[in-house]
């Protein structure tokens, strides 16, 4: 049973999240400049381990290594090489361990910037006009981690510290696989709850469930021809196409009422089918040999990601016995995300907490919000056991042009999960 915070201590903590905001921009500045697409984390991953050295705190890598975790229920197919792409944690350790431990996560990946041209400002360089931040990950999620970050320091300024165990961790891949976080929880403690500040829908949430996510790739070979003799080859291209087409009657089937989840009742079309890349052909002029198209397929809740990647080999076997691709070769992969969906308990002590001190310090309400996104909070929930407390400031466009956050709202959040982590954890005197 936790003890309510002393009115003192919680005017103490306020003042000091006031007194760092300036502060806590010119960190996320710093974060944003990073371009921590897949890949290319390592600046993203180096600048966390400066801001927990500065917090006292000594930083830790976590390699992520797929032999050891592919045996796991939440490992996915990698996408690429984990060399040099560690993440880091720290840990604090309280004197006198007395309250409820507590982990505070996020991803530092962030999705490709798009077409730079589109942007108003270059994505890598956070630009702030009228009250929010723009530039790539700004929202998703590097805002959500400077606001854990300054919740912590914030205590260290009121003169306190938290009195139980408290982890960070700074995740990679949660935009692909989610191998990064599962990687960082397995190689720690269990904490008795985790806070991850993800971007909502563009107001005050909570994520209340999540889905699920299944990428698939479909590479088909056809046959190339001069474009003067274009029937006597198969275009590839074209084959392609018809394989994802293959993949809207099964989209409209799996959002059909009967196959919907409790949790996403009066939600409009939550299992959705992406078409997510395409690449291929030689020229112009020629019949285009071979194309590669990128899938990624929603899986709700009383469904599988075995169930939905069995339903992706039927779908693309029947696109094969098409007799437009008479002659086809098809290879289909699995890769990257293999998710299974959550929901995330409500009722949950730390997530009630949350909602309380959102309510105290912003006026308003974190309310309950069925993604048909995921996040990294499922690996806590399914495979520990763990309540998740899952909301973060306001963000618009992620994954977009111009992504953004609010500042005030990043403000709020940092407040509120600075008080929470006082009630959470208990207090003691700072070191």
């Amino acid at each position: 049973m936790t003890q309510p915070l002393d009115p003192g201590a919680r005017r103490a903590i306020l003042a000091a999240v006031d007194e760092l905001q300036a502060e806590s921009i010119a960190l996320l500045s710093r974060l944003v400049r990073c371009p921590s697409t897949l890949g290319n984390e390592a600046s993203a991953l180096n600048e966390m381990a400066r801001i927990y050295e500065g917090l006292g705190l000594a930083p830790q890598r976590i390699p992520t290594v797929p032999s050891a975790l592919e045996g796991h229920p939440g490992f996915s197919p990698p996408l690429i090489s984990y060399e040099g792409r560690d993440n880091v944690v720290a840990v604090f350790t309280p004197r006198d361990a007395k309250g409820k431990s507590l982990t505070l996560q996020g991803h530092v990946d962030v999705v490709p910037e798009g077409a730079a041209d589109m942007w108003e400002t270059p994505p890598y360089e956070p630009s702030i006009r009228d009250g929010r931040m723009y530039g790539r990950g700004a929202g998703d999620m590097k805002a959500g981690i400077i606001s854990y970050v300054t919740a912590f320091r914030a205590l260290k300024r009121a003169g306190l510290q938290p009195a139980a165990q408290v982890q960070m961790h700074s995740v990679i891949e949660e935009e692909c696989t989610g191998n990064g976080a599962l990687a960082a929880m397995l190689a720690l403690p269990p904490t008795d709850a985790v806070i991850i500040p993800e971007p909502g829908p563009g107001l005050p949430a909570v994520y209340s469930a999540e889905v699920g996510v299944v990428w698939a790739w479909v590479t088909v070979s056809g046959r190339p021809a001069h474009v003067r003799d274009m029937q006597a080859g198969l275009n590839a291209i074209e084959a392609a196409a018809t394989i994802a087409g293959y993949f809207k009657e099964y989209e409209a089937r799996m959002n059909r009422a009967e196959n919907i989840h409790a949790s996403f009742h009066g939600v409009n079309h939550p299992v959705n089918v992406n078409l997510g890349t395409i690449e291929g052909g030689e020229w112009n002029s020629s019949v285009p040999t071979r194309a590669r198209i990128g899938l990624r397929v929603g899986v709700m809740m009383g469904n599988s990601a075995a169930a939905v990647k069995a339903d992706i080999e039927k779908l693309v076997a029947a696109a094969g016995a098409d007799e437009k691709l008479r002659g086809a070769k098809i290879k289909l992969e699995f890769k990257g995300f293999m998710a299974e969906p959550c929901v995330f308990d409500m009722q949950a002590p730390i997530v009630r907490m949350a909602k309380r001190h959102f309510t105290d310090v912003s006026g308003g309400a974190l309310r309950d919000y069925p993604s048909a996104g995921l996040t990294d909070g499922r690996h806590f929930v399914l495979h520990q056991g763990v309540p998740v407390a899952c909301f973060g400031p306001d963000a618009e466009n992620i994954h977009g042009i111009d992504e953004s956050v609010g500042l005030q709202s990043m403000h709020d959040i940092t407040r509120t999960i600075a008080l929470t982590m006082a009630e959470w954890c208990g207090v003691e005197k700072a070191s």
